[in-house]
Formats: C-alpha cells, sequence, structure tokens
C-alpha cells in the first residue's frame, strides 16, 4: 500500500534537511524555490488524501501501522479521518502561501527560516495522522520549537519576550497532557486484568478508547488534557500568549499560527477528550460552555480597542475561537459539523488578514491603524481582497464564515442534552451578540484604513499587489467564496467522523 501519510509526514522534514545541509546560505533564492516546490508537492498529495478519501466509511483510512518498541505497547500507527484529512489540506494550503508571503521581506537567515516553515508542516501532519500516542505526543512537542525560533529570530521588537511567554505557555499545557497520557495508558493496563490477568500495555489511541474509564479517573484525566488544549486555542484565560506573539511574529509565523497550531487544541477535543472522557466531557461542559462565550464577547470587545491592525485581528481569533469551542461542546451534529467546518473557515480567513496585515507592514512600516486611510483609491486590488476576508470573518451570508456559525449557533441552541438542563440554549443566545461585535471592530478597521478623503502623505505611491502576492491571496479567496456558495463537499468530508463523536460523547449525556 502505498504510505502516503508517511510521505506526507516527513516530505517536508527532507525538505528541510537537503536545504540546511546541502545548499549554501548564499544561494537565497534556491533556498526558496526549493522549499516552494516541497510545498506545492505536498499540497498536490494533500488534495490526492482528499480525493481517495472515502467520506462514507467510519473506519480510519491509509492506515499504516509498524511495531516500534513492542515491550511497552508503543507503535508507529498512523491513520485519517475526515477531520485530519480537512486539516491537513488546510496544513498545506497555509504553508505554501506562507512560504509565497515570505519571498521578499525575509531578508536575513534565509537558509534557516524557510526549513522552519518545513518542520512545522512535518509536525502537524504527524499529530493530525498519528494513532499512537507516544507518536502524537513527539509531534505535538516538535511544534513549539520551529515557532519559537521563528517569532523569537525573525519577530519585532519584543520578540524574546512573545517567544518566551508563548514557549513556556504552551509546555506547560504539555506537560500536563503528557501526565494524562502516562495515566490513561497504566489505567488501560489495569482495566484489560493488570499483572496478574494478562492487561495489555498500549499507548494505541483507538484501543486506548474502546474500554469506559471510571467517572473520578475521566474527571481528572479530563481536566489534564483540557489545560493543553485550552492554551493551544487559547481560550479565556489561557489567551494572553496570543496577542504578543501575533504581534512580534513575522507575517508567514502568524498565519501559520492563527491558520494551523491554533486549530490543534480543537482538533484535540475532538480526537482525544470527548471519546476518550464522554461523561467528564458532559460534566465540564457548562464551564467550557461560559468560558466559550466569555471569550467570543469579550475577545471582541478587546478587537475593538486595539490600535495595531495584528492585534485586533489576534483578539478576533479568541472570539471566533470561542464559537469552535461552543460548538464542539454542543454535543450535537449541526454544533460539531459547524465547529469543524469553522476550523478550516478561520483557518483560511484569520491566515489571510494576517498575510494583508503583513503586506501593508511591507510597504509601509507600520501596523498601527492611525497611521493609514483612503487606501482603497491607492490599492484597489487590494482592497477588493481585504474587503473579502473581512467580510467573511463577520459572517455575512454567501461568504464561508457564515455557515459555520449557523450551524454552531443551531447546534447549541438545538442541544438536548439532559445533563446540561438547557444551558447550551442560553450560551448559543449570548453568543449571537459576538457577530454584531465581530461587524463592529472589522468594519471599524476597515473605515479607519481604508475609506477617508485624506491620505498619509507617506503612503500616496504605495504600489498594489504584485502577481505572487495576488496569487497567495486569490488561493485563499477561492475557498472563502466557495465554502460560502455551496459547502457541501467540505461537510460530507467529516460528518461520518461527526456522528461518531456524538454517539460516543452522547451515551454519557442522555441524549
Amino acid at each position: 500500500m502505498f504510505p502516503i501519510l508517511s510521505i506526507l509526514t516527513f516530505l517536508p522534514l527532507a525538505g528541510a534537511c537537503l536545504v540546511l545541509l546541502f545548499i549554501p546560505k548564499d544561494k537565497e533564492e534556491l533556498i526558496r524555490k526549493i522549499t516552494l516546490v516541497i510545498s506545492l508537492v505536498e499540497l498536490i498529495l494533500a488534495v490526492f488524501l482528499v480525493y481517495e478519501f472515502n467520506p462514507g466509511k467510519i473506519e480510519m483510512q491509509f492506515v499504516e501501522k509498524l511495531p516500534w518498541i513492542p515491550s511497552v505497547g508503543i507503535e508507529y500507527f498512523m491513520g485519517v479521518d475526515g477531520i485530519s484529512v480537512l486539516i491537513i489540506l488546510l496544513t498545506a494550503i497555509l504553508t505554501s502561501v506562507s512560504i509565497l508571503a515570505s519571498w521578499t521581506s525575509i531578508k536575513n537567515r534565509v537558509r534557516e527560516f524557510y526549513p522552519l516553515l518545513l518542520f512545522i508542516e512535518t509536525a502537524v501532519i504527524g499529530s493530525l495522522a498519528s494513532l499512537d500516542f507516544v507518536l502524537f505526543y513527539i509531534f505535538w512537542e516538535i511544534m513549539l520549537i520551529p515557532m519559537f525560533f521563528l517569532i523569537g529570530v525573525w519577530g519585532g521588537e519584543n520578540r524574546l519576550y512573545a517567544a518566551v511567554k508563548f514557549f513556556l505557555f504552551t509546555l506547560f499545557g504539555s506537560v500536563l497532557m503528557l501526565v494524562g497520557i502516562l495515566a490513561l495508558y497504566f489505567k488501560f493496563y489495569e482495566l484489560t486484568g493488570g499483572a496478574l490477568g494478562g492487561g495489555e500495555l498500549t499507548f494505541n489511541i483507538l484501543k486506548l478508547r474502546s474500554v469506559s474509564y471510571p467517572i473520578n479517573f475521566q474527571l481528572w484525566v479530563f481536566a489534564a488534557f483540557f489545560v493543553g488544549w485550552a492554551i493551544k486555542i487559547p481560550m479565556f484565560p489561557f489567551h494572553t500568549w496570543l496577542p504578543d506573539a501575533h504581534v512580534q511574529a513575522p507575517t508567514a509565523g502568524s498565519i501559520i499560527l492563527a491558520g494551523v497550531l491554533l486549530k490543534m487544541g480543537a482538533y484535540g477535543f475532538l480526537r482525544f477528550s470527548l471519546p476518550l472522557f464522554p461523561y467528564a466531557s458532559h460534566a465540564f461542559a457548562p464551564l467550557v460552555g461560559i468560558l466559550a462565550v466569555i471569550a467570543i464577547i469579550y475577545g471582541a470587545f478587546l478587537a475593538i480597542s486595539q490600535k495595531d491592525m495584528k492585534k485586533l485581528v489576534a483578539y478576533s481569533s479568541v472570539s471566533h475561537m470561542g464559537f469552535i469551542v461552543l460548538g464542539i461542546f454542543s454535543f450535537s451534529q449541526f454544533g460539531l459539523e459547524g465547529a469543524i467546518l469553522q476550523l478550516f473557515n478561520h483557518g483560511v480567513t484569520t491566515g489571510a488578514l494576517f498575510l494583508c496585515v503583513g503586506l501593508l507592514y511591507d510597504r509601509a512600516h507600520t501596523k498601527q491603524i492611525e497611521d493609514f486611510g483612503g487606501l482603497s483609491k491607492q490599492v484597489p486590488i487590494f482592497t477588493f481582497f481585504f474587503t473579502l476576508f473581512l467580510l467573511a470573518s463577520m459572517g455575512v451570508p454567501a461568504l464561508s464564515g457564515f455557515m459555520g456559525e449557523f450551524l454552531i449557533l443551531t447546534g447549541a441552541v438545538k442541544n438536548n442534552v439532559i445533563l446540561h438542563n438547557g444551558l447550551y440554549r442560553f450560551f448559543g443566545v449570548f453568543a449571537v451578540a459576538g457577530i454584531p461585535l465581530g461587524a463592529a471592530y472589522s468594519l471599524w478597521l476597515y473605515q479607519r484604513v481604508m475609506l477617508g478623503h485624506k491620505v498619509n502623505p507617506k503612503h500616496v505611491n504605495m504600489l498594489d499587489l504584485n502577481l505572487r502576492e495576488g496569487i497567495c491571496l486569490a488561493t485563499l479567496a477561492i475557498f472563502v467564496i466557495w465554502i460560502g456558495v455551496y459547502p457541501d463537499p467540505f461537510l460530507r468530508i467529516f460528518r461520518v467522523a461527526a456522528e461518531q463523536i456524538v454517539l460516543q460523547a452522547g451515551k454519557a449525556g442522555g441524549i
């Protein structure tokens, strides 16, 4: 069988090693071309994976399984379902866009910069495809290192502070997650018979979720995993590292961070927490719902008050990810489908907005909103794309953001979990406030930057998009329009996976 998941995972790593070991550092143009070609090959393979994926099958697909350390139950075990397939595609798209977007803006240490983007791609796709907890954890930890260097080396003035804060927050969550993994490992051994009954030692995720764990055990292990996922998303009140990281990160770092890495926390809830700990998931759901609604409203208010464009988009991510968490913990088919679709939508639209901010910064060398005005006359093509992505982020009908938010709110209002006592219906009603607030900060940003009769004299000769920049934004715009007009092909990819999560988690919720 063609090992497409292994190739998808390790091709970027091989390309990064090729550049670092064999390409002289003064061959900057060659380095850019090699990394771009590798990312495009990766994108073609990701499209092929989606094309060959059978959305009607319940089982994991493209499975690769080899013994690794059999004495302790560690395997090289990979496979994907509709959720991971979609995020793999998103990762491949945004990696290629990030490389193209950095073509002229990154001028120092080029040989180190581009391989780091490929390292992140390997880590993310490896995490998404792993069905062994040790393998997953290795890839999960690897994600931290290249992003730390992207922020710390190529970031802004306070880059070291932002990089260290990002690293410490996410490392703390990862350590708690490791404790939870080990607890699962030994509990499964105990439940399958232990030393006397021939118990099985395994990190196989599918086997680990095949048994029912005691309620008290579920509660504290869910809490350990929850912190790791909540920091990565990031949920309120774990969100404080995100604005600093985004403001200081280079454009490519912000695109990958917002478009891909934040999705891994939500993926953790979907892949691990709900199926492994159904009772604890329902028990924690009211608290999670409260935190999600706070993130939606509080994040939007913080976005309105920002003077830095990057910080505004960063806080908008806190608000949008709150919607996704609300959809996941609605435990309804509508809510889960909306959350998964919104994972993809948010990656495209927010990645595109960070790219737009980066393109403006390359031209004006400022991210302060007050330094702009009247740019719609100066850069009409850029204005078209910026308008499109802001409207999509606001959830305007016929663009990608609308359908995801609609399904999430429908799922929350229609939530019929007995244990929640109808709380999620109230959460859904309160979450609606995030929509006009999102429109407020988006339109405020647009009015200050694009409209007005007075143009800053420094920007009167600002250049519009070139071909390379236009290709990057047009690629993302295709998905914004496609999902907004005809989302069903994307929903079909993960519908069965969402149904299985509803069934697994619903057993504990009295559905």
